[in-house]
């Protein structure tokens, strides 16, 4: 019997724990002395509605992206663009080609900031805001006055007004130019060879006239109406998602967790966690502590009435399975998979009970 009692008290003294209960945390006199500023708040399919408009934690940014919008299927000409000319003209005494070369080319003329080029007997010429057509048709208009039989061919090569650039985060950033006002970011980033496998949970943002947009790579990847056209000037930098949550307890994976998506509820943070352990965890006792800004106190239940919040979700029930389906984790957000305690109490028993299996052996 002694042996027993004695194996009993070890048993109790060191077995080892993996995560709190949840009484510990909830109960006892020391949260007594903090709830003063620790609110407890339990996640339901009708208080998860309320909790999914209090104000946002753990980062100050957000997600923003323009809409899309298509162009014409071919490009305008701007500023810094750079025209070729050639200039075929098949009549005797031409002034523009000779007996011996019936074509003369005119190469690399440059779009002025006014939005002009100089071509040789039509001085300067306003082709910026037109299409490479249009441009052609009045540059053989203006220099027919001296050459009625003139044929004009133009190409275009696109400057800085009709350039995008990739700026890092790609397998092979550089210069990408838009040959018409149809090409989107991920024909962009696929010509830059596509996102750089070094980048966990990646972000990209796209900075546009002194604004950055920002998405999740995957909302992008998985969204056509994300995939917007570029315009001349457009920078795109592919980063990492900063945003993160803790993930503690009885479950398979304790770490830190990097947002993958845009929004993740407290089911999809519990299964990037591996899942509850089955010998441990209380499906009773999930809970997501998370620190509010002062600021954002209510006493109307339109936002947290304490500093600090402590949500509690119930997998146990169909109400807190609804819930936790719908509920967003934020970052900073530290989710506890709390243990049972009747578990451990379990193993105790086990052991008593092997006690008295091997004192009987003697």
């Amino acid at each position: 019997m002694a042996f027993c009692a004695a194996l009993f008290l070890v048993a109790a003294c060191s077995l080892p724990r993996g995560a709190p209960v949840k009484s510990e945390i909830l109960s006892g006199d020391e949260f007594d002395d903090a709830a003063q500023n620790i609110a407890v708040e339990e996640v339901t399919r009708n208080s998860v509605k309320r909790f999914n408009t209090w104000p946002s934690t753990g980062w100050h940014g957000h997600y923003h992206w323009p809409q899309t919008q298509r162009g014409p299927a071919y490009n305008i000409i701007a500023a810094g663009d750079a025209i070729d000319l050639t200039l075929w003209d098949s009549s005797d005494n031409s002034l523009l080609t000779s007996d011996l070369e019936r074509s003369t080319k005119v190469n690399n003329l440059e779009v002025s900031p006014s939005g002009t080029v100089y071509v040789p007997y039509a001085e300067h010429v306003k082709v910026a805001g037109l299409t490479a057509q249009q441009a052609r048709e009045l540059i053989q208009k203006k220099v027919s006055g001296v050459a009625p039989s003139v044929q004009v061919q133009l190409s275009v090569r696109e400057g800085v007004a009709n350039t995008a650039y990739l700026v890092s985060g790609m397998v092979t950033p550089g210069p990408v130019p838009l040959p018409d006002r149809n090409h989107t970011v991920l024909s962009a980033l696929s010509r830059g060879g596509g996102v750089s496998p070094n980048i966990e949970s990646p972000v990209v943002k796209l900075i546009r006239n002194g604004q950055t947009y920002t998405i999740p790579a995957s909302v992008l990847f998985s969204d056509a109406r994300r995939n917007i056209t570029l315009r001349g000037g457009d920078q795109i930098i592919i980063d990492k998602d900063e945003r993160h949550f803790t993930g503690i307890g009885s479950v398979q994976r304790e770490q830190v967790i990097y947002f993958d998506r845009e929004d993740i509820t407290a089911m999809e943070a519990l299964t990037l966690m591996g899942g509850l352990t089955d010998d441990r965890a209380n499906p009773q006792g999930i809970l997501i502590l998370r620190e509010f800004d002062t600021k954002h106190i209510r006493s109307d239940g339109k936002g947290p009435s304490k500093e600090y919040v402590i949500f509690v979700v119930d997998l146990a029930s169909a109400d807190g399975l609804f819930g936790a389906s719908k509920f967003k984790i934020q970052p900073g957000d530290v989710v506890v998979a709390t243990e049972s305690a009747l578990k451990p109490a379990q193993a105790i028993v086990a052991l008593v009970a092997s006690g008295f299996a091997i004192s009987n052996a003697f």
